[in-house]
Protein backbone atom coordinates (compact mmCIF):
# COMPACT_ATOMS: atom_id res chain seq x y z
CA UNK A 1 0.00 0.00 0.00
CA UNK A 2 0.87 3.75 -0.66
CA UNK A 3 0.28 5.01 2.47
CA UNK A 4 2.07 1.83 3.95
CA UNK A 5 5.85 3.09 5.07
CA UNK A 6 8.28 0.71 4.73
CA UNK A 7 9.91 -0.36 7.68
CA UNK A 8 13.53 -2.29 8.85
CA UNK A 9 12.05 -5.20 8.87
CA UNK A 10 11.31 -5.05 5.14
CA UNK A 11 15.12 -5.05 4.66
CA UNK A 12 16.08 -8.85 4.50
CA UNK A 13 19.78 -10.67 3.74
CA UNK A 14 19.66 -13.34 1.10
CA UNK A 15 20.55 -16.86 2.68
CA UNK A 16 22.26 -17.86 -0.41
CA UNK A 17 24.18 -14.34 -1.46
CA UNK A 18 25.54 -14.31 2.10
CA UNK A 19 26.75 -18.41 2.33
CA UNK A 20 28.38 -17.38 -0.86
CA UNK A 21 30.78 -14.89 0.91
CA UNK A 22 31.94 -18.22 2.97
CA UNK A 23 34.76 -19.99 1.76
CA UNK A 24 37.64 -21.29 3.52
CA UNK A 25 39.75 -18.45 3.53
CA UNK A 26 36.96 -16.26 5.87
CA UNK A 27 38.04 -15.68 9.60
CA UNK A 28 34.94 -13.80 11.18
CA UNK A 29 31.67 -11.83 10.53
CA UNK A 30 31.04 -8.51 11.63
CA UNK A 31 27.58 -8.30 13.05
CA UNK A 32 25.38 -5.18 13.72
CA UNK A 33 21.84 -5.32 15.40
CA UNK A 34 19.87 -3.15 16.16
CA UNK A 35 21.52 -2.00 12.94
CA UNK A 36 23.09 1.70 11.85
CA UNK A 37 21.90 3.45 9.72
CA UNK A 38 18.89 1.08 9.44
CA UNK A 39 17.32 0.15 12.56
CA UNK A 40 16.64 -2.85 11.82
CA UNK A 41 16.42 -6.08 14.37
CA UNK A 42 17.49 -9.01 13.41
CA UNK A 43 15.27 -11.95 14.27
CA UNK A 44 15.53 -15.56 15.31
CA UNK A 45 15.53 -17.30 12.14
CA UNK A 46 17.83 -14.36 10.14
CA UNK A 47 20.68 -14.92 13.22
CA UNK A 48 20.12 -18.71 12.93
CA UNK A 49 21.26 -18.46 9.02
CA UNK A 50 24.51 -16.76 10.53
CA UNK A 51 25.06 -19.16 13.34
CA UNK A 52 25.19 -22.30 11.12
CA UNK A 53 27.60 -20.86 8.10
CA UNK A 54 29.99 -19.18 11.36
CA UNK A 55 29.71 -22.97 12.32
CA UNK A 56 29.94 -24.89 9.62
CA UNK A 57 33.21 -22.75 8.46
CA UNK A 58 34.27 -22.21 11.87
CA UNK A 59 34.00 -18.29 11.31
CA UNK A 60 34.49 -15.74 14.54
CA UNK A 61 31.02 -13.77 15.02
CA UNK A 62 32.06 -9.97 15.74
CA UNK A 63 28.26 -8.55 16.88
CA UNK A 64 27.81 -5.08 17.85
CA UNK A 65 24.69 -4.81 20.00
CA UNK A 66 25.38 -1.10 21.04
CA UNK A 67 21.68 -0.57 20.53
CA UNK A 68 20.07 -3.45 22.43
CA UNK A 69 17.97 -1.15 24.78
CA UNK A 70 16.32 0.79 21.99
CA UNK A 71 13.68 -1.57 20.23
CA UNK A 72 10.36 -0.30 19.47
CA UNK A 73 6.76 -2.28 18.34
CA UNK A 74 7.64 -5.18 20.32
CA UNK A 75 10.72 -5.99 18.34
CA UNK A 76 12.98 -7.89 20.22
CA UNK A 77 16.38 -8.15 20.63
CA UNK A 78 18.43 -11.27 20.45
CA UNK A 79 21.88 -11.93 21.30
CA UNK A 80 23.51 -14.43 18.74
CA UNK A 81 25.93 -15.37 21.01
CA UNK A 82 22.71 -16.65 22.62
CA UNK A 83 22.44 -19.50 20.17
CA UNK A 84 23.92 -23.08 20.21
CA UNK A 85 27.18 -23.05 19.66
CA UNK A 86 27.68 -19.68 19.07
CA UNK A 87 28.95 -18.08 22.60
CA UNK A 88 32.67 -20.06 22.09
CA UNK A 89 32.64 -17.97 18.85
CA UNK A 90 31.14 -14.57 19.38
CA UNK A 91 32.72 -11.33 20.22
CA UNK A 92 29.80 -8.89 21.72
CA UNK A 93 30.04 -5.59 21.91
CA UNK A 94 28.50 -2.83 24.12
CA UNK A 95 28.65 0.64 24.70
CA UNK A 96 27.85 2.99 27.31
CA UNK A 97 27.32 6.06 24.99
CA UNK A 98 24.92 3.64 23.63
CA UNK A 99 23.16 2.11 26.55
CA UNK A 100 22.78 5.11 29.17
CA UNK A 101 23.46 8.09 26.46
CA UNK A 102 26.74 8.70 27.66
CA UNK A 103 28.38 9.12 24.36
CA UNK A 104 30.85 11.52 25.38
CA UNK A 105 32.65 9.22 27.74
CA UNK A 106 33.65 6.60 25.23
CA UNK A 107 33.46 3.58 27.62
CA UNK A 108 32.78 0.20 25.95
CA UNK A 109 33.15 -3.80 26.17
CA UNK A 110 33.55 -6.80 24.80
CA UNK A 111 31.64 -10.24 26.11
CA UNK A 112 33.05 -13.66 25.41
CA UNK A 113 34.42 -16.58 26.02
CA UNK A 114 37.78 -16.57 27.94
CA UNK A 115 39.34 -18.03 24.87
CA UNK A 116 38.36 -15.39 22.60
CA UNK A 117 38.95 -12.44 25.07
CA UNK A 118 42.57 -13.44 25.70
CA UNK A 119 43.76 -13.12 23.11
CA UNK A 120 41.45 -9.43 22.36
CA UNK A 121 42.90 -8.08 25.57
CA UNK A 122 46.58 -8.69 24.53
CA UNK A 123 45.10 -6.27 21.40
CA UNK A 124 43.81 -4.04 23.67
CA UNK A 125 47.10 -3.62 25.89
CA UNK A 126 49.33 -3.03 22.87
CA UNK A 127 46.47 -0.06 21.47
CA UNK A 128 45.75 2.34 25.03
CA UNK A 129 47.69 3.61 26.95
CA UNK A 130 45.14 3.69 29.92
CA UNK A 131 41.08 3.51 30.58
CA UNK A 132 38.49 5.82 32.13
CA UNK A 133 39.13 4.22 35.19
CA UNK A 134 36.22 6.96 36.90
CA UNK A 135 33.70 6.68 34.03
CA UNK A 136 33.73 3.26 34.08
CA UNK A 137 33.07 3.04 37.93
CA UNK A 138 30.18 5.37 36.80
CA UNK A 139 28.62 3.25 34.55
CA UNK A 140 29.10 -0.15 36.54
CA UNK A 141 26.44 1.80 38.97
CA UNK A 142 24.36 2.24 36.29
CA UNK A 143 24.28 -0.97 35.64
CA UNK A 144 23.95 -2.03 39.28
CA UNK A 145 21.07 0.26 39.74
CA UNK A 146 18.99 -1.09 36.25
CA UNK A 147 19.74 -4.47 37.47
CA UNK A 148 17.70 -3.56 40.95
CA UNK A 149 14.46 -1.85 38.69
CA UNK A 150 15.10 -4.11 35.96
CA UNK A 151 11.31 -4.19 34.20
CA UNK A 152 9.66 -1.59 36.24
CA UNK A 153 8.13 1.68 34.88
CA UNK A 154 11.68 3.52 36.40
CA UNK A 155 13.94 1.62 34.67
CA UNK A 156 16.14 3.46 32.21
CA UNK A 157 16.18 1.11 29.66
CA UNK A 158 12.21 1.22 29.47
CA UNK A 159 11.90 4.63 29.58
CA UNK A 160 14.20 5.62 26.88
CA UNK A 161 12.92 3.54 24.39
CA UNK A 162 9.17 4.53 25.01
CA UNK A 163 10.76 7.90 25.19
CA UNK A 164 12.34 7.74 21.93
CA UNK A 165 9.81 6.13 20.11
CA UNK A 166 7.18 8.95 20.63
CA UNK A 167 10.16 11.21 18.87
CA UNK A 168 10.23 8.25 15.77
CA UNK A 169 6.62 8.98 15.24
CA UNK A 170 7.04 12.54 15.13
CA UNK A 171 10.36 12.24 12.50
CA UNK A 172 8.09 9.81 10.50
CA UNK A 173 5.41 12.58 10.40
CA UNK A 174 7.66 15.17 9.19
CA UNK A 175 9.22 13.70 6.84
CA UNK A 176 6.35 11.96 4.78
CA UNK A 177 4.54 15.83 5.10
CA UNK A 178 8.06 17.50 2.60
CA UNK A 179 7.62 14.27 0.30
CA UNK A 180 10.22 12.31 1.75
CA UNK A 181 9.91 8.08 2.16
CA UNK A 182 10.88 7.41 5.79
CA UNK A 183 11.88 3.59 6.57
CA UNK A 184 10.37 3.01 10.05
CA UNK A 185 13.37 1.55 12.32
CA UNK A 186 12.74 -1.19 14.84
CA UNK A 187 15.93 -0.54 16.55
CA UNK A 188 18.40 2.44 17.55
CA UNK A 189 17.89 6.10 17.01
CA UNK A 190 18.79 6.66 13.51
CA UNK A 191 15.83 6.88 10.33
CA UNK A 192 17.07 6.60 6.74
CA UNK A 193 14.73 7.82 4.41
CA UNK A 194 14.58 7.93 0.64
CA UNK A 195 14.53 11.08 -1.05
CA UNK A 196 14.49 10.33 -4.69
CA UNK A 197 10.89 12.08 -4.91
CA UNK A 198 13.02 15.27 -3.87
CA UNK A 199 13.86 17.11 -6.91
CA UNK A 200 16.49 19.92 -5.14
CA UNK A 201 18.32 22.34 -7.64
CA UNK A 202 21.43 21.08 -6.57
CA UNK A 203 24.17 23.82 -8.75
CA UNK A 204 26.82 22.77 -10.53
CA UNK A 205 29.68 22.59 -8.14
CA UNK A 206 33.41 20.90 -7.66
CA UNK A 207 32.60 17.45 -6.34
CA UNK A 208 29.92 16.60 -9.28
CA UNK A 209 31.52 12.84 -9.25
CA UNK A 210 30.10 12.39 -5.69
CA UNK A 211 27.33 10.24 -5.10
CA UNK A 212 24.23 11.81 -4.94
CA UNK A 213 23.15 11.62 -1.63
CA UNK A 214 26.21 13.30 -0.97
CA UNK A 215 25.89 16.15 -2.73
CA UNK A 216 22.28 16.39 -1.64
CA UNK A 217 23.34 16.42 2.34
CA UNK A 218 25.78 19.65 1.50
CA UNK A 219 22.74 21.08 0.07
CA UNK A 220 20.45 20.12 2.77
CA UNK A 221 22.67 21.38 5.60
CA UNK A 222 23.40 25.02 3.32
CA UNK A 223 20.20 25.72 2.26
CA UNK A 224 17.58 24.18 5.16
CA UNK A 225 20.30 24.16 8.24
CA UNK A 226 19.61 20.57 8.74
CA UNK A 227 22.33 18.30 9.32
CA UNK A 228 22.19 14.44 7.72
CA UNK A 229 24.34 11.33 6.55
CA UNK A 230 24.34 10.14 3.53
CA UNK A 231 23.72 6.50 3.37
CA UNK A 232 26.16 5.71 0.20
CA UNK A 233 28.91 6.10 2.99
CA UNK A 234 28.00 2.63 4.77
CA UNK A 235 28.71 0.79 2.01
CA UNK A 236 32.18 -0.25 -0.18
CA UNK A 237 32.81 1.35 -2.71
CA UNK A 238 32.12 -1.34 -4.25
CA UNK A 239 28.20 -0.93 -3.28
CA UNK A 240 27.96 2.61 -2.83
CA UNK A 241 26.70 3.74 -6.27
CA UNK A 242 23.36 1.49 -5.84
CA UNK A 243 22.09 3.76 -2.71
CA UNK A 244 22.46 7.34 -4.57
CA UNK A 245 19.07 8.20 -3.11
CA UNK A 246 18.94 7.38 1.18
CA UNK A 247 20.01 9.82 4.01
CA UNK A 248 20.06 9.20 8.20
CA UNK A 249 18.10 11.33 10.66
CA UNK A 250 18.49 11.15 13.98
CA UNK A 251 15.86 11.69 16.64
CA UNK A 252 18.01 10.77 19.60
CA UNK A 253 17.98 14.88 20.62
Amino acid sequence: KKDKCETSADWVLSPGELASKFTSHTKAIILNTPNNPLGKVFNREELQVISDLCIKHDVLCISDEVYEWLTYNGAKHIKIASLPGMWERTITIGSAGKTFSATGWKVGWAIGSTHILKHLRTVHQNSVYHCPTAAQEAVAHGFQREFEQFGKPESYFIQLPANLQVKRQKLAQCLKSVGLQPIIPEGGYFMMADISAIKANLPDLPGQDEPYDHRFVKWLIKNKRLATIPVSAFYSHEHCKDFPNYIRFCFAK
